[in-house]
């Protein structure tokens, strides 16, 4: 997420709250001021008791908590719902920045639509990576 009067990219936390993800941003305004946006799904989905947030932020100047409610294939277990979020410059900056991260061992996910405006990669160290545009 870009700060309009810095000229540097920062790094965020990205958590999957798995349903709650509008609460919980609220809630972390309340504990760190700063401004939320949600990204809601345009439909209601099976399991959700309203639309579920697709990309929500909160961005204050203590902290930067980016998050979604939808949850990995494997659902949301210990450790996979917390991953590094990081704003990338546009669509070639963050092909460059995939081909640094991917490794033998490495997951890539939702690269075959470029399309995307979240991508996760989850590098050799079990890291798992958003990449945004």
């Amino acid at each position: 997420m870009a700060d309009p009067n810095r000229r540097k990219w920062v790094s965020a936390v990205f958590i999957t709250f798995s349903g709650n993800c509008r609460k919980a941003l609220t809630h972390y305004q309340t504990c760190f001021g700063g401004t939320v946006q949600f990204e809601m799904f345009e439909q209601e989905l099976p399991g959700y008791p309203e639309k579920p947030v697709v990309s929500g932020s909160l961005v204050s100047d203590r902290i930067i908590i980016h998050g979604s409610d939808l949850i990995h294939n494997e659902g949301r277990t210990l450790g996979n719902y917390l991953a590094i979020f990081l704003h990338c410059k546009n669509r070639d900056d963050r092909k460059a920045l995939i081909g640094k991260l991917k490794t033998n061992k490495a997951h890539l996910f939702a690269v075959a639509d470029e399309g995307q405006k979240l991508v996760e990669v989850t590098d050799a160290f079990d890291v798992r990576w958003i990449l945004g545009v």
